[in-house]
């Protein structure tokens, strides 16, 4: 407990302070930092770990009833002054170990102590507790997480759900960008799907469809950054703490955009199929949908391996401008020799998937 009486009066510290001395008679162990206490606060505590500045202990060791085993420890030492009748023992011991006396009575309190009785029988106890029994075997555990594999994605995958829905801005504005844009390059290209008699056409509808799908998919590559920015410092916390490892942190992360962006393309693609007047045919309806979500997919994977990849979203967003650009050439040019098939873009959208699970991994090592 860090500082649990910290701004409150007297009656509510005491309160405070009771439950933590009830706590402790159940055969629990609190560690506790304490602020100003009172005489009656400070009776509380069994022991005491008393540091200088630097980080020097200068008493570890029990207080005992009414203080009296700190106060027999420094009056025990040369030049320091009794304390008067009354006296609040915490104000007492603070004022006697400060570096002013220190330098007025020529001392320093960490070697004494360090030399002390006392620090040798915590020695000793410390070297006791440490030595195994005879027999005994030492704790083994073959990870140094506390759940499987399985139950790490699932935990995590929940995590990012409730994070997502709790915090609903960035899928909000998603969405309705999905909605405008949708609607744009609807009645830009309203009723062209049927016009397929000349060539002229047919680029028509070949550049509808790729700013269609370059300008929402770029969109997403740069939202999705500072979401992941942000994930980033809490997933560094919890993974110090020992909660899971990377690669769960990854699959959940990539699961959880991958539904949004499944739920964000289904949208897009009814504005886009029936405003630009496609075939209404099922299987053309499911390709369409298939093509985009993949696109989609890489655009927002993408984004996350960049920032991942990189120490904040605000450099990741410069690095990304100038590879978006290259590959938007890469793109052009390969248009122009090839025609992409069902198995390439099923590896395209696998291929960014392990790209963004081992960016992840690698930036958390």
């Amino acid at each position: 407990m860090d500082e649990p009486t910290s701004g409150l009066d007297a009656r509510s510290a005491a309160i405070v302070m009771r439950t933590v001395r009830n706590t402790v008679d159940t055969g629990r162990t609190v560690v506790c930092t304490i602020h100003q206490p009172s005489i009656d606060i400070f009776e509380a505590f069994d022991e005491l770990l008393l540091m200088k500045r630097g980080g020097q202990v200068i008493y570890a060791g029990p207080l005992g009833r009414h203080s009296h085993k700190l106060i027999e420890y420094y009056e025990a030492i040369p030049g320091v002054p009794k304390i008067k009748d009354g006296y609040n023992p915490a104000t007492w011991m603070l004022e006697i170990t400060s570096p002013l006396v220190e330098t007025q009575l020529h001392v320093d309190f960490a070697e004494i102590f360090a030399n002390s009785e006392l620090n040798q029988r915590n020695q000793n106890l410390i070297k006791e507790l440490s030595t195994p029994l005879p027999g005994t075997k030492d704790l083994y555990f073959p990870t140094k997480y506390s759940q499987p594999f399985f139950v790490q994605c699932k935990a995590c995958f929940w995590k990012q759900h409730w994070s997502y829905w709790r915090n609903p801005q960035y899928n909000a504005i998603r969405f309705f960008m999905t909605i405008v844009i949708g609607i744009l390059f609807g009645l830009i290209f309203w009723d062209k799907g049927q016009q397929m008699t000349k060539q002229q056409d047919l680029m028509n509808l070949l550049g509808a469809m790729y700013a269609a799908v370059l300008f929402l998919g770029a969109t997403n590559a740069s939202a999705v950054q500072s979401v992941v920015a942000i994930e980033r410092t809490v997933f560094y916390r919890e993974r110090a703490a020992g909660m899971y490892s990377e690669l769960p942190y990854a699959f959940s992360q990539v699961l959880i955009e991958t539904i949004y962006t499944a739920i964000q393309t289904m949208i897009y693609t009814l504005l886009l199929y029936f405003m630009i007047g496609f075939e209404w045919k099922l299987g053309k309806f499911l390709w369409f949908y298939y093509y985009i979500l993949m696109s989609f997919i890489y655009f927002t994977l993408y984004g996350m391996m960049v920032v991942a990849l990189t120490p904040g979203h605000q450099i990741a967003a410069i690095v990304m401008s100038f590879s978006q650009l290259l590959e938007l050439i890469f793109w052009l040019s390969y248009s122009q020799t090839a025609n992409s098939n069902l198995v390439e873009v099923v590896l395209l959208g696998f291929s960014c998937s392990l790209d963004i699970i081992w960016a992840c991994y690698i930036s958390s090592r």
